[in-house]
């Protein structure tokens, strides 16, 4: 009946108040990782999905523990690390609830998350698998048009982009973006020098997943 109750209060608010659609929650979890990593990214994305694709997002984005109600009042939230991640009972069955009420998480790996994250969705996601999402998902033709799918935008391992995901009643809840680096490409230019047209390569996608989660 909890989770009911919240999932309303979740779908109300979504629905009818434009100050709870227009903000951004970092997810942060237990386990040792530094959930804080690439602390110019989401500012730096806001700011030119705002400008370029009408969005009038809150400029701050704002921390959020995943077993907490709060993750409710935010129609996108961001994840993203290096190293382990661990979800209690309670954080994994809140996580799942927010995302199957109308709820959307981006997760990128900032390289050496994915084999921790993968256990811990199994937490959360018993009865769904992550599954590769393909260049012909809605979610690379919205503004920006990527044909091929997920760009690449640091080098790790020679391995290719992957854009994997979990659906609920034919949505997609949770984008997982491995083997790209896309939050190292939304960073201020300072921080890793990346060539203009990368940088906007990594936005461009950035505002895509924005503008799917907002749409759907």
């Amino acid at each position: 009946m909890k989770q009911l109750t919240i999932a309303f209060l979740f779908l109300t608010f979504f629905m009818i108040s434009p100050i709870f659609s227009q903000k951004i929650g970092i997810l942060k979890y237990s386990g040792g990782g530094d959930w804080y990593a690439n602390p110019t990214a989401i500012p730096n994305l806001i700011q030119f999905c705002n400008k370029n694709s009408g969005t009038k997002i809150d400029a701050k984005p704002e921390a959020v523990e995943v077993g907490s109600s709060s993750i409710f009042q935010y129609p996108f939230l961001h994840m993203t690390g290096h190293g382990n991640v661990v979800f209690s009972k309670k954080e994994a069955e809140n996580l799942k609830t927010y995302l199957f009420s109308g709820g959307f998480l981006h997760i990128d790996d900032n390289y050496g998350m994915e084999p921790y994250l993968r256990k811990e969705l199994i937490k959360a996601f018993p009865n769904n698998e992550l599954v590769e999402i393909g260049a012909n998902h809605p979610i690379f033709s919205q503004k920006y048009k990527f044909p091929k799918g997920l760009p690449k935008i640091h080098e790790h391992d020679g391995k290719r982009p992957q854009a994997l995901g979990i659906f609920h009643e034919n949505r997609l809840v949770l984008l997982f973006t491995y083997e790209c680096d896309l939050g190292d490409g939304w960073e201020d230019v300072s921080v890793h020098n990346d060539p203009e047209e990368v940088r906007l390569k990594a936005l461009q996608m950035g505002a895509n997943i924005i503008e799917y989660a907002f749409k759907n």
